[in-house]
């Protein structure tokens, strides 16, 4: 699918987007709800955290944007909190209908983000970075976590995630 974004910075961002789009899904792929919530006696992030976590990330940055959308599930994951001990987290499922939902609506943002909007500074509390730092930040940070939920896949008994 040829694609031509607005901001010649974004090309590859887009398509690694829409990989991940698609990877997620393959991740998460026959995980059950119970395995989706263990952490195996460690302090590492279940997959349900995980999969809330990047779900939370595309509202945000879709925030950027003005969309004031928001995932189902935003009590657990609203200012970046970690993981909550105690927490039963949403299904993957309820996370992916979230994701279905933002995911066209940030992509369509992303295509046509101007470079004047990607040079405009987003502030948080200790630090600064343009727009275009910060997605590129999420676009790494999704790479990773998508990797997580991988090697969790292996961990719980799964087969490997298939990206074909």
């Amino acid at each position: 699918m040829e694609m031509k974004t607005v901001s010649s910075r974004m090309q590859s961002l887009v398509i690694l987007f829409d990989m991940h789009t698609d990877y997620l899904k393959r991740a998460l792929e026959g995980i059950s709800a119970e395995d989706s919530q263990k952490r195996l006696d460690t302090k590492a992030n279940h997959v349900a955290w995980i999969t809330g976590s990047l779900v939370q990330e595309r509202f945000e940055v879709a925030g950027i944007f003005g969309a004031e959308l928001h995932q189902k599930a935003i009590g657990l994951f609203k200012d970046h909190k970690g993981i909550q001990e105690g927490e039963k987290y949403p299904s993957s499922q309820e996370f992916l209908t979230d994701w279905d939902m933002i995911s066209p609506v940030l992509r369509e943002h992303l295509v046509n983000v101007t470079d004047e909007k990607l040079d405009e500074i987003f502030k948080m509390p200790d630090f600064e970075m343009t727009n275009y730092e910060l997605i590129t930040f999420m676009t790494y940070r999704e790479a990773n976590m998508i990797g997580q939920i991988a090697l969790w896949r292996r961990l719980l008994g799964y087969d490997a995630m298939k990206y074909m």
